[in-house]
């Protein structure tokens, strides 16, 4: 590798999600604000919810006509 061309590289970069979730990890920047970690994303918590913005839901089942 050619010197003085990578940016600096931390191993003790800061990881902080929007839910107050912390974790080190490493990373070119020394603290990563993010809104989704494992501790509160639906698919690793189990828990199910239907994000619908704007009633893209409906539409969907309207045009596809699917019952609940």
């Amino acid at each position: 590798m050619k010197d003085k061309i990578h940016p600096q590289f931390f191993t003790d970069a800061e990881v902080i999600c929007a839910c107050g979730s912390k974790f080190t990890t490493g990373s070119t920047k020394k603290q990563l604000k993010i809104e989704v970690c494992s501790q509160c994303h639906p698919f690793y918590t189990g828990e199910r919810r239907m994000m619908d913005t704007g009633g893209r839901v409906e539409k969907f089942k309207r045009r596809y006509k699917i019952q609940d």
